[in-house]
């Protein structure tokens, strides 16, 4: 690896200082065209292929630095040198898979905090309201400087550190909201009802991002995992599976095992995944032995995570939900739970990430390769990975067990969307009321209930057999999307949870909107959590 290094720095190096004398610009005068046409008789022999390896190394690198000095030399503006290398770094990875790419100095604090879901900041959501064009507060996250200072949900931002908010965008004003740990910063905020603008000022502080969610906030600004208090039926929610996501979800279930629990239902619908570890950690929750995963890769033996018995919950049923843009570490849980007879899987086809990337630091750690190392196996030996060229008939992803696919079309996966980022609203007044009921949920809360209870419930999902005559989304979107996670973040109305009636499309205004909507859901495996930016 040094060697080669040593080359592509050496080919640099000459070709940019020492340049080809028979550099030609395209607008050169006519004088020399005998010349041209002097040297286009005389060509030089062909050079002879390379040999080895290290060889063709060279005559590649020399290829790269000769373009690379001729588009400095001679294009027609000046370009930047950075730019272009960069450019030529993610073309390689673009070459490779959708997973692998190049994660340049100004986008590796973004991507660090969807690894770590920790930041410096004051603690809300935030994004641009769709009337007014104006900064809105979505919510704040409950025991931060902007919850406990009184910032509320749906407070409009007029000045960040008395500079009007006007015509700012989202990620410009999260740029100012974060900062140092410990410096004050100003917003003027004009709650719902008022006219006049209340200054508010609080420290920033490190905010950690909660991955383990409940079904809805309590008035005192905790999550309510109670799902059914009559049948002690739990509710988890994943939204990725960061650094201390597994810590997290043990303290929950401590949480819940005291207050009696004896069923739970683990929500993994559209989350994109996150770390290899943190997948193992959670899984070896819930099992007491067994594979988990295992991992081969090309200069790597396989390497087999197995489940420990001691700090085991068990004893309760389980069922995971998870849907097309559950993926990577969602589907590692999720097959191995399946595989080893510990949850039924309710829901949808899985998206079909079977790789696994490490990140390999570039530049001192100012920039990073995200790089596909290795894939992994479920403990059956299923395949899970979908290539490019899969079919839907193929084996691929993770499938719910027979009886228990839920499958939901384009509309209802919006309106579950859109009735998520409501109820995920922290408020003084509790979740806003909504007729949508989540077919999937219903699905999962029955079975549950009945291995509990011994008794069958009146069904209210429709599973296999009753698949809503509308096209679902995976069959919708099979030829418009491309499988990608190039970094995720937001999931989230009226439906009475009947099975909806086939329309067929009235005009170019339905297709619109229906694309419209593909476009949304195939942005989903780049989310993490909500429509909107955490500063």
């Amino acid at each position: 690896m040094a060697f080669r290094r040593w080359v592509l720095v050496l080919c640099l190096g000459a070709f940019m200082f020492c340049g080809a004398g028979s550099l030609r610009a395209d607008d050169e005068d006519e004088d020399d065209a005998d010349d041209e046409t002097a040297a286009e008789e005389v060509q030089p022999a062909a050079p002879a292929a390379p040999v080895t390896k290290e060889e063709q190394y060279f005559e590649l690198m020399r290829v790269f630095a000769d373009t690379f000095e001729q588009i400095e030399r001679n294009y027609v503006k000046d370009v930047d040198r950075r730019k272009l290398i960069e450019a030529a770094l993610r073309g390689m990875m673009d070459e490779l898979d959708p997973y692998s790419n190049y994660i340049s100095p100004d986008d590796l604090s973004k991507f660090n905090v969807q690894v770590e879901q920790e930041f410096s900041g004051i603690g809300i959501q935030v994004t641009i309201d769709p009337h007014s064009r104006r900064l809105t507060v979505t919510s704040p996250l409950p025991g931060t400087p902007a919850y406990k200072a009184g910032v509320r949900a749906g407070d409009t931002i007029m000045e960040i550190n008395g500079k009007t908010t006007e015509k700012m965008t989202v990620d410009d004003a999260v740029k100012v909201l974060k900062g140092k740990e410990g410096e004050e910063v100003t917003i003027g905020v004009l709650h719902q009802g008022n006219s006049q603008v209340e200054q508010l000022t609080m420290p920033r502080a490190k905010i950690q991002v909660a991955t383990v969610l409940g079904d809805s906030y309590q008035s005192n600004g905790n999550w309510n995992y109670m799902l059914d208090p009559d049948h002690k039926i739990a509710y988890v929610r994943l939204t990725a599976f960061s650094r201390n996501t597994g810590r997290e979800l043990r303290s929950v279930l401590n949480q819940l095992k005291s207050q009696g629990m004896e069923g739970l239902i683990l929500d993994l619908r559209f989350n994109p995944g996150g770390l290899l570890n943190t997948a193992v950690e959670v899984a070896d929750l819930f099992l007491e032995e067994g594979k988990i995963v295992s991992t081969k890769g090309r200069n790597t033996e396989e390497r087999v995570q197995w489940a420990k018995k001691s700090g085991t919950f068990s004893g309760f049923p389980m069922a995971v939900l998870v849907n097309h843009y559950s993926a990577s570490a969602s589907e590692i849980v999720s097959a191995a739970l399946q595989d080893h007879g510990r949850s039924v899987v309710v829901g949808e086809r899985t998206w079909g990430k079977g790789s696994v990337q490490n990140v390999i630091e570039l530049e001192s750690g100012k920039s990073a390769l995200k790089l596909t190392t290795a894939s992994y196996h479920r403990p059956s030996g299923k395949n899970i990975h979908r290539f490019p060229d899969s079919k839907e008939s193929d084996e691929w992803g993770v499938m719910p067990d027979d009886g228990y696919g839920v499958p939901l079309t384009i509309p209802e996966t919006q309106n579950y969307l859109d009735y998520r980022h409501h109820r995920d609203v922290l408020s003084e007044k509790g979740p806003p009321k909504s007729e949508f009921v989540d077919r999937q949920l219903a699905k999962a809360l029955e079975y549950l209930t009945e291995k509990i209870t011994g008794e069958k419930p009146e069904s209210t999902a429709k599973a296999d057999d009753a698949k809503p005559p509308e096209k679902s989304r995976e069959q919708a979107t099979e030829k418009d999307e491309k499988p990608s996670d190039k970094p995720q973040q937001k999931p989230e109305s009226k439906d009475d949870g009947a099975k909806p009636e086939a329309k067929k499309p009235e005009g170019p205004k339905d297709e619109a909107s229906a694309a419209e909507v593909l476009r949304r859901l195939r942005e989903l495996p780049r989310k993490i959590a909500y429509p909107t930016l955490a500063a």
